[in-house]
């Protein structure tokens, strides 16, 4: 059983996985930290409703700035997203390689144990 793990850790691409790897982390990083702090504060501020309509514009604008932000944070959720699906389907494709290998490697082996079995009862019957 150790043997595919052997294999599939020669065929994964880690110099890939590697250098993907930083840029992965702090990005989750980043993206974790930013998400708790505003997370934060807004449940630290409750605004009441607005009593006129200067101050209901200023606040819209407030609004607008912050769904903006909320854009660019999710337009970064899904680039991190697509890294991370693109290294996932790296990894499916080594794993498959080595499926296939492996069954390659055991038909082969069944394949030299018939030709062994064979050959052992040419020469006891001969």
């Amino acid at each position: 059983m150790a043997i595919p793990w052997l294999l599939a850790l020669k065929v994964i691409p880690w110099a890939d996985v590697i250098e993907a790897t930083p840029a992965l982390v702090k990005g989750a990083r980043k993206l974790f930290k930013r998400s708790q702090d505003e997370a934060a504060e807004i449940a630290e501020q409750p605004s009441p409703p607005p009593q006129s309509l200067p101050e209901a514009l200023e606040r819209l604008q407030k609004m607008e700035i912050e769904l903006g932000g909320l854009s660019r944070q999710q337009a970064e959720s899904a680039a991190l997203l697509q890294s991370l699906a693109e290294q996932n389907a790296r990894l499916v494709e080594a794993v498959e390689m080595l499926r296939l290998r492996s069954r390659l490697l055991l038909y082969g082996f069944a394949g030299l144990a018939a030709l062994a079995a064979a050959l052992l009862a040419w020469a006891l019957l001969r």
